[in-house]
């Protein structure tokens, strides 16, 4: 047996935390940074097998998989029973070009998918030479010691060494969906997973608490490993764009086969061959069927995704892309998303109400502490009659605390909660070394910060051995347990009234609060204990302001969601004088008629009730609300007709996330909440969001302007043949150039078309609703009368040269060439909806330029090779000719242009376009 299998078969749940340590060759230190290099070699990646993306090959298959491939395969065969290999090499030659095209644009869409993804890892906090640091969970290895805390996800099988009310979800692995509490009890040898209560696997959710443990197998040796197979080769399900799509694309296709089916009729009733009209039903049905819309579709979601992910948003799921251009509702955090998350106190207000600055910003140690009004520079704190009651109070700071902040040469390392930071940061400010102090008590129990709760706390026994409690959190929860305040060395009666104003005059400059106490108490309570178990008698001493500074270009950008007609609302756990203050600044709310907090939710009722719906429809702020309640709030967005984003980090958003109609969750979030989302916003930058909106948004114009080119031309073609049937003229086209012509113009230029750039006024259009067509009355009459004007074009120009006495050759291919340069022009119709073809920059899509000139000179290159010539039936023309049929095609600019310049510009009440163009 090898030194991997001896690990495996190892019962680490039944040994002594010594006997682990002794093993794995750790500590409480963790193991050095060489020697996890050299294990890393040893293990291997903490990884599990993905899928991964279709081979080229494989790609290159799918492209087989149309009905209407079939139909061109069946042409090939029928033509070579018939003898007719010119027909037939060509059909084979026009559909495996065509599949090595879709080849490219599927094979292109999944790398980028798959790049995207790899940004995706999995951080996790480890101890290494005894400090923490964060690391891709990628890179654990046995004997790691790692911490986890709520919302995290567990990056590999862990026996537990320490833990603080640790709940783990571990459903994936035992179908339990109840979350397990976990215990440090070495347990009997041959427990099942579910009866492992030291022991947390890889790949569940810690739920709530605090834990710590040794890390005993990664990778494929993990519990979770055995199913990741499986896992793994789950399909993943279309957007439901494209299965719309995919079914407008069959519904036309019927339609076409009918009217095809029809055009047939009529041929054999006068009297043409069996063989032509079936060529001719064939090659006319596959150049009129949009088959090519779904691929399209599917690379200009890509191209949104990969333009995406340059602006720091990912997209989990192609259906956000789609979704995106429906938001008439972001429900955003505050802190870290509107604001920079970085913590830092500046003002201190003490019990008797003296007041004091902090100087110094960031996360440093670099700062003083003086008077408010007074000047630092000639304040000496060292003598001043507060001293001891600030650093009481930065002491409670350092001890109730749960992040670190150290200097390393010129830099200062941090981690942890931005409060807890921020706090460390201050002590340092109060002549305290929070390491030195930390080493002077022992820690006997953590009651670590939880939204419910609203407070933290630490029980510790102090350098004199008496047993305290250190407490921060809301003031409104710690007043509870405090009857006295302290004043210098002495303690006097609580006041709460003249508190509570001090706090709300901070909280309306936009200051987050924060409030301390400490008490002591005479024997340590068993189990977890809240305050609300042990009722301490606390002292209270001071409140913390701290200031989170608004994130650079979030004013812009809420402005910018303004004029896109999708609206703001905050949902913040802090106080509503503090996000009242915020929201005023960010021009969200001017007065606190739009602000509701957690308790006048509970005073509402509940969600399914129409006064409740009714008060929250203009709220714009909701201030000191607890997780349950943010799922309230978006679950009436959702039922007041709102399409809603939803912001979260937490664990506890998570129901808000999946409740939303795109959940958005932040980078430096949880796992839970990553995984919940359809978007992660890798820099938690608000704008970033807007910036989502904005591709999204033009994803989705790209989408109606392909949709827009194919159906058109394809219903164009219709008219042609329609009305020379009813004429009682030839075939305009033969069966060969309708294939070359639908693969040299449509094949090229819808996918260039999915690449253009967005239109200036896209983010000043009202949101679309998510339940309207693509295919909607702009679109319905742009197309039916450019597919009209295209296809009576083409029937004039062939009914005038057969009556001037071209014979069918000639006229076809003058045809040919009339209708590439027609859908040419066409392609430049369909850049805009709404602007002039002279109004949209040649920049904002190089890629459609090069692909016209590209169609046009293979085309006429085509027309100068014999071998071309003849399997085309074309022949060149002189460049008058040429000349003529470009100012003929320009005819479909003209009328194009004209629409537009009748309906958005002399008609303002058009109800398609709300905002007429400038």
């Amino acid at each position: 047996m090898n030194n991997k299998e001896a690990k495996k078969s190892i019962s680490w749940h039944s040994l002594p935390i010594e006997d682990v340590y002794e093993k794995l060759a750790t500590g409480t230190d963790g193991i050095s940074d060489e020697e996890a290099s050299e294990r890393l070699k040893h293990y291997g990646k903490n990884s599990l097998p993905v899928k991964k993306p279709p081979g080229i090959i494989v790609v290159f298959l799918h492209q087989f998989k149309s009905p209407l491939i079939y139909i061109l395969l069946a042409a090939a065969f029928v033509s070579f029973l018939l003898n007719d290999y010119k027909d037939g090499f060509f059909i084979l030659a026009v559909v495996f070009l065509n599949a090595f095209i879709g080849m490219f644009q599927e094979w292109k869409a999944e790398k980028s998918a798959t790049k995207l993804q790899s940004l995706l890892h999995i951080t996790t906090t480890v101890i290494r030479d005894g400090k923490e640091q964060y690391i891709d969970a990628e890179n654990l290895i046995p004997g790691d010691l790692v911490s986890l805390e709520s919302g995290s996800r567990v990056p590999a099988d862990l026996r537990l060494i320490h833990e603080a009310n640790l709940l783990i979800d571990e459903s994936l692995l035992t179908g339990e969906s109840v979350g397990v509490e976990k215990k440090l009890t070495v347990l009997k040898d041959g427990e099942s997973i579910s009866e492992m209560k030291n022991m947390v696997f890889g790949g569940t959710t810690v739920l709530n608490g605090r834990g710590r443990g040794i890390v005993v197998a990664t990778g494929l040796k993990t519990e979770v490993g055995i199913i990741a197979k499986s896992v793994s080769s789950e399909e993943a399900s279309k957007p439901p764009l494209l299965i719309r799509m995919e079914k407008f694309s069959r519904d036309i296709g019927i339609l076409v086969i009918l009217a095809c089916f029809l055009m047939a009729s009529v041929m054999l009733y006068n009297g043409t061959g069996f063989t032509d009209v079936f060529f001719f039903a064939v090659a006319l049905s596959v150049s009129a069927i949009p088959e090519g819309l779904p691929v399209a579709i599917t690379v200009a979601l890509s191209i949104a995704t990969t333009r995406m992910g340059g602006k720091n948003v990912i997209v989990r799921r192609l259906a956000a892309v789609e979704s995106l251009g429906s938001c008439t509702m972001i429900a955003t955090d505050k802190t870290g998303t509107l604001t920079v998350n970085e913590q830092t106190v500046k003002r201190i207000i003490l019990p008797e109400g003296d007041i004091y600055d902090v100087s110094g910003a960031g996360y440093t140690g670099f700062g003083e502490i003086y008077p408010a009004g007074e000047d630092k520079e000639s304040f000496d704190f060292s003598s001043d009659k507060n001293r001891g009651v600030l650093q009481n109070l930065a002491l409670t700071g350092v001890i109730c605390n749960e992040g670190s902040l150290y200097k390393e040469g010129d830099s200062w390392i941090i981690h942890g909660d931005s409060m807890d930071v921020a706090l460390l940061s201050f002590s340092y400010k109060a002549g305290i070394d929070p390491d030195s102090l930390l080493n002077s008590i022992v820690v006997e129990k953590t009651v670590p910060f939880e939204p419910e709760k609203r407070y933290s706390a630490v029980y510790y026994t102090d350098s004199s051995g008496q047993l305290k409690i250190a407490v921060k959190g809301a003031f409104e929860v710690i007043s509870e347990f405090c009857s006295h305040v302290a004043v210098k060395d002495a303690k006097m009666l609580i006041n709460k009234e003249e508190l509570e104003y001090q706090l709300h005059s901070l909280a309306k400059d936009g200051y987050r609060v924060l409030a301390f106490a400490e008490g002591c108490i005479d024997e340590m309570p068993k189990g977890n204990p809240g305050l609300s178990d042990v009722k301490p008698d606390l002292v209270f001493q001071g409140i913390a302001g701290f200031i989170d500074p608004l994130r650079p270009g979030v004013f812009d950008a809420i402005k910018k969601c303004r004029d896109a007609g999708v609206e703001v609302s905050m949902i913040t756990g802090d106080h509503p004088d503090t996000a009242l203050a915020i929201g005023k600044e960010l021009g969200i709310a001017s007065d606190d008629s739009v602000v509701m907090t957690g308790n006048d939710l509970l005073e509402a009722g509940t969600p399914d009730l129409p006064i409740f719906i009714k008060k929250l429809k203009n709220v714009r702020i909701f201030a000191r609300v607890n997780p349950l309640q943010k799922l309230m709030i978006v679950d009436t967005m959702v039922k007041s007709g709102h399409f809603v984003a939803v912001t979260g980090d937490g664990v506890n958003d998570a129901p808000a996330l999946k409740k939303a109609n795109i959940g958005v969750a932040m980078g430096s979030g949880t796992d839970v909440a990553k995984d919940t989302s359809s978007m992660i916003i890798t820099d938690d930058d608000f704008a970033s969001i807007v910036s989502g909106i904005e591709e999204g948004r033009y994803a989705y114009d790209n989408i109606r302007k392909v949709t827009y080119l194919l159906v058109s031309t394809g219903f164009a073609e219709i008219i042609l043949f329609t009305l020379a049937l009813f004429a009682g003229l030839p075939l305009p086209l033969i069966a060969v150039q309708l294939l070359w012509l639908n693969l040299v113009t449509n094949g090229i230029q819808d996918v260039f078309l999915a690449f253009e750039k967005g239109e200036p006024e896209t983010m000043k259009r009202k949101p679309r609703d998510p339940k309207e067509s693509v295919f909607n009355s702009l679109m319905i009459q742009e197309s039916v009368l450019s597919g009209m004007v295209i296809g009576l074009i083409a029937f004039s120009v062939y009914f005038w040269l057969m009556s001037e006495g071209f014979d069918e050759f000639s006229a076809r291919s003058i045809l040919v060439l009339l209708m590439v340069l027609l859908e040419n022009f066409h392609a430049l119709n369909c850049r805009s909806e709404y602007h002039s073809v002279f109004g949209v920059p040649l920049k904002n899509n190089y890629y459609l330029i090069f692909g016209i000139i590209f169609a046009q000179g293979i085309h006429i290159l085509a027309m100068m090779t014999p071998f071309m010539q003849d399997l085309l039936g074309i022949s060149p023309v002189n460049l008058e000719t040429w000349f003529v049929l470009l100012a003929i095609s320009s005819l479909i600019l003209v009328v194009m242009e004209l629409f537009k310049f009748f309906k958005f510009r002399l008609i303002k009440s058009s109800q398609v376009y709300k905002n007429p163009v400038p």
